[in-house]
């Protein structure tokens, strides 16, 4: 069974994105959330093996979202995904259990971004690169 993936983005069309990059893996989106307590009921939930987190939700930040599941979950790789710039955000999203923060400008780089989230996780292998 391949990696499962929680996306929390408010945004239909770029759940949707996500879910046609993720499937271009042998990963799993095993569920979704359009705001951050939904985001967070499903990660207790589901126990997702990574999730991809929107900065900008209607109800709370990404960076909040993080740390409620972190405390949670610390061992769960958490990726910040924002449209809005990323310099200024690494110190906050990595004190938040943030492991990578990527632009929506830059969406393929999430592929990568996972792949290093998974492969630095206790016991993991680096998966085999499949060209997107």
């Amino acid at each position: 069974m391949g990696l499962r993936i929680l996306i929390v983005d408010d945004s239909e069309a770029t759940r949707r994105l996500l879910r046609a990059i993720i499937g271009t893996r042998q990963w799993t989106v095993c569920g979704e959330a359009e705001n951050g307590l939904a985001g967070i009921k499903k990660f207790e939930d589901l126990k997702p093996d990574l999730a991809v987190i929107d900065l900008a939700l209607p109800d709370m930040n990404g960076i909040e979202v993080a740390k409620l599941m972190s405390s949670r979950d610390p061992n769960v790789p958490l990726v910040l995904f924002t449209i809005l710039d990323v310099e200024g955000l690494e110190g906050p999203a990595r004190k938040a259990g943030i492991c990578q923060v990527v632009s929506k400008a830059q969406v393929w780089d999430l592929i990568r971004s996972i792949d290093s989230a998974v492969t630095q996780l206790p016991g993991a292998h680096e998966a085999p690169d499949i060209s997107v």
